[in-house]
């Protein structure tokens, strides 16, 4: 019998997403359950008997626990990670193709695959940094800051937070200046004036926006989206389309790279969902570190 460890946000707060009933879904299906919530302290301590993870929440409880993970020691056991997504954009499990109801997906462990998983290194902070998702310049971590500041007003309801988001979003386009930004992508040069700059390990960002399309999280290089001040019109369409529910084909520019060097000419700068806070423009470096995490799969991610 597999023994399984839950990592749960106890703030997910629905019934299908509470300790008790996420313990009883998974030893229902024959794994052996040991519950930690993330809230408490110690919750990172993973015993060698323990076969996988199990991360029940959302974006930034995966990250939480990538991040326990990530700063193991070489010759510490590593774990798998399978996921029960229950946030409001879930960028990481769209990306992995993980969703449905939460018994389905937890039957389908018992067949599931290993799926390698990059992270992204940032050099040139003060603090020592990586990402899951992405790590960028420009609206999106400006976009933070304004749902910080109304977090106490936003619905409950995951479809109308995203809708609020992008909106908020479309606000921002409209007044936002575009800014110089030198881009070396493997040592190709890229400098000019964006709106955003992502280095994307997934492909969806923020409010659930897909970015990147083809972007594999396994395939050791990362997207580069970019959004120049000449498209600042065509994003702005983009984006009301999105939120009035239309279908957009616009098309972001990418590219593909392994090492990045970049000197935004600005202070708006994220990595997943945090806010990097910076006192003057710097020059940062990111470079991809194949393969750290492994998560369990039943079918490969769309492309």
């Amino acid at each position: 019998m597999k023994r399984a460890q839950l990592l749960h946000n106890p703030h997910a707060g629905e019934k299908d997403f509470s300790r008790k009933e996420l313990t009883r879904l998974i030893e229902a299906e024959g794994f052996e359950c040991v519950y930690s919530s993330v809230k408490e302290d110690g919750w990172d301590k993973f015993k060698d008997d323990i076969d996988f993870l199990v991360v029940a929440g959302g974006d930034g409880t995966v990250r939480r626990a990538a991040k326990a993970l990530v700063k193991r020691k070489v010759l510490d056991k590593q774990f798998p990670i399978a996921l029960l997504p229950h946030g409001t954009a879930n960028n990481v499990a769209t990306t992995l193709n993980i969703s449905g109801e939460v018994t389905d997906i937890i039957s389908s462990w018992h067949e599931a695959k290993l799926k390698k998983f990059d992270v992204g290194k940032v050099y040139g902070l003060q603090d020592n940094i990586f990402f899951l998702e992405g790590f960028g310049f420009g609206i999106f971590p400006k976009l933070m800051k304004v749902m910080k500041k109304i977090e106490d007003e936003l619905s409950e309801d995951r479809d109308e937070k995203i809708k609020t988001a992008r909106a908020v979003l479309y606000d921002i386009v409209l007044s936002y200046k575009a800014r110089k930004c030198r881009i070396i992508a493997d040592d190709v040069d890229h400098t000019g004036k964006y709106i955003l700059v992502e280095i994307m390990n997934t492909t969806s960002i923020g409010p659930n926006l897909g970015l990147s399309h083809s972007g594999d999280p396994g395939d050791g290089e990362f997207e580069i989206v970019l959004i120049p001040e000449s498209h600042q019109k065509k994003f702005e369409d983009y984006l009301l389309n999105r939120i009035n529910g239309k279908e957009d084909h616009y098309s972001f520019t990418t590219l593909k790279a392994k090492k990045i060097q970049v000197f935004w000419e600005g202070k708006d700068m994220h990595t997943d969902d945090e806010i990097v806070k910076i006192e003057k423009p710097t020059e940062v470096t990111i470079e991809v570190q194949p393969g750290v995490l492994e998560f369990l799969l039943t079918d490969e991610p769309e492309s």
